[in-house]
């Protein structure tokens, strides 16, 4: 083989390869055009809006519609507001529970255990009512027997904090019960508006009818959106509210008896 045949054939290896280069870097250049444009239209797809979404209802909506809506909202905004500060003070009365058992009854007297407790606890509250009831059993409240008056002054104590318990459960009892009649009277106002406009229009088509329709059915799913949690809420509240009623009720019973014996000495 001479050179001349050697630099001919290096020059056509060159020519091939330079050409294998070419095309792979246009297939690559081609791929990168079709997912740029395919990640563009996703991106156009994702940004575009749903017509028949939430902000449709409220755009369309008239004042009825809207006034429903809005008071779905404040139902909704009401019942987490109450179940997380009842949580808080249940968790509160939890600890003050604690303390009571650990602090008070260690104490050498009621007065000395009620000092122990923290100013504002529910059971600092029982034991003042109590020694309060103890020492003013005179005059006429002295013809009342002992024993009946101080578990009157008890009782009345007990109810007291087992009434603030019980605040804003009310709450979640009414939305729960009316969240799904409110949601449900937005939809039938949303679905009678609907059908007036589809019979101005003249037309029927299932275009035409699904999307105000469903924007409707979307007000009814709020209604249930709305009073689930409320429900669920007030049953686990009221359960909670019961344990710790227990604690306040046994604490006010051995209180009791302890007031009775130092009566007695």
């Amino acid at each position: 083989m001479t050179i001349n045949n050697i630099g001919s054939a290096a020059r056509n290896w060159l020519a091939l390869a330079c050409a294998g280069l070419t095309s792979i870097a246009a297939t690559a250049q081609e791929t990168a055009i079709n997912a740029a444009s395919a990640a563009t239209g996703a991106a156009v797809a994702v940004s575009e809006e749903n017509p028949y979404g939430l902000s449709a209802l409220w755009a369309q909506g008239d004042f009825v519609a809207k006034t429903t809506l809005l008071i779905l909202v404040v139902m909704s905004m009401a019942s987490w507001y109450v179940i997380f500060t009842k949580l808080v003070e249940q968790s509160k009365l939890n600890k003050q529970a604690a303390a009571a058992r650990s602090n008070f009854w260690e104490a050498d007297t009621v007065e000395i255990g009620k000092d122990k407790l923290a100013a504002g606890s529910a059971f600092r509250y029982i034991a003042e009512k109590g020694l309060d009831g103890a020492s003013k059993h005179t005059g006429l409240l002295g013809a009342v027997d002992f024993n009946e008056w101080v578990t009157m002054s008890l009782q009345r104590a007990i109810n007291n904090v087992q009434s603030r318990m019980q605040d804003g459960l009310a709450v979640l009892a009414t939305v729960g019960s009316t969240a799904p009649f409110v949601g449900l009277f937005g939809t039938v106002w949303g679905i009678y508006h609907a059908l007036v406009k589809i019979g101005m229009s003249g037309q029927a088509s299932i275009d035409k009818v699904a999307g105000p329709v469903g924007e409707s059915l979307i007000m009814t799913a709020i209604g249930l959106a709305v009073a689930v949690p409320a429900v669920l809420g007030y049953n686990w509240l009221v359960r909670r509210n019961k344990a710790v009623m227990e604690e306040v009720n046994a604490f006010g019973s051995d209180l009791h008896a302890v007031l009775l014996g130092q009566a007695k000495k």
